[in-house]
């Protein structure tokens, strides 16, 4: 697992200052489920989180293992039999961090933690924020969008991200896969479109006061967007009603924040992912934020 120490933040005029969100997230994929099933693409093991994170099995590559609820324990099936793994709290890797993981018939980059809880599993995906965002962003928009558009998205996806760590962290994980939080398909959802659109904004998020802003998003406004006191308790100053530049469409989504169609509608006129970004939340700052080993 990449261990990342020190998270730095500087806005594009070079103003810097030091923020302290953690540059890894954990997405809950399967919650409250009796069994799962994992695979490796490359060589891997499972470790025991509670004990030292001591090896406790070796994966073989492309080998499909079941998983289950055994009293406060992990069983685990290999060829006919399951095997109590003698503990309710593991991790699962690769060998090689640049292979990927499997979970729910996708395959995700960085690793996977399952624990016991009331003797049911539940199945994380946890890794850095910038292999999350490339999961995200073919999920929530379609990759065959303006690239400006996509743009657009990977930076409310990361804001909306770094925002909320530790959202629902009572349960173990920060994030989940659906649109509760962000749709979020993992490597599987990848295209190389979408994966130039992270790349090229990476790192940056946007920032009111200081603070980076859950910059929420959805489909479509039904012609204009909503402030975020018409929906939630919270009013806002960053999130008011604008014209939503997403024509008749029928209203999906809160209203909130930016319309994803509007945004590609933006961009098809010649304006750039910050254009439409500025446009949609107010008195925003573009911030970059580093991660150091």
């Amino acid at each position: 697992m990449v261990r990342y120490s020190v998270c730095l933040v500087f806005t594009i005029l070079f103003f810097l200052f030091t923020i302290s969100p953690a540059c890894a997230i954990r997405v809950g994929l399967e919650l409250g489920v009796k069994q799962s099933y994992f695979a490796t693409s490359g060589t891997g093991k499972i470790f025991d989180l509670n004990n030292n994170s001591k090896v406790i099995f070796k994966s073989d590559k492309m080998t499909s293992y079941q998983l289950k609820a055994h009293d406060n324990s992990i069983a685990i099936k290999v060829g006919n039999k399951f095997y109590d793994l003698g503990t309710g709290f593991i991790k699962i890797s690769p060998d090689d961090e640049r292979e990927f993981v499997s979970a729910k018939k996708r395959w995700y980059r960085g690793e996977l933690v399952v624990y016991n809880y009331d003797k049911k599993l539940t199945v994380i995906n946890r890794l850095p924020i910038e292999k999350y965002v490339l999961g995200v962003v073919p999920s929530e928009m379609p990759s065959v969008w303006n690239i400006e558009a996509l743009k657009a998205q990977a930076i409310a996806a990361r804001s909306y991200a770094i925002a909320n760590l530790k959202k629902r962290g009572s349960k173990g994980y920060d994030l989940v896969d659906t649109p509760l939080d962000q749709a979020y398909g993992g490597a599987s959802a990848e295209t190389k479109k979408t994966n130039e659109a992270v790349l090229a904004t990476k790192g940056i998020v946007l920032t009111y006061k200081g603070k980076v802003i859950p910059a929420y998003y959805h489909a479509a406004s039904g012609g204009r967007t909503v402030g975020s006191g018409a929906v939630w308790a919270n009013d806002a100053p960053y999130l008011q009603s604008v014209n939503a530049y997403d024509g008749n469409l029928q209203k999906n989504g809160h209203g909130v924040g930016m319309s994803q169609n509007g945004a590609n509608n933006l961009a098809n006129k010649g304006y750039s992912a910050y254009d439409i970004l500025n446009y949609f939340y107010k008195g925003i700052k573009f911030t970059r934020i580093n991660s150091v080993e």
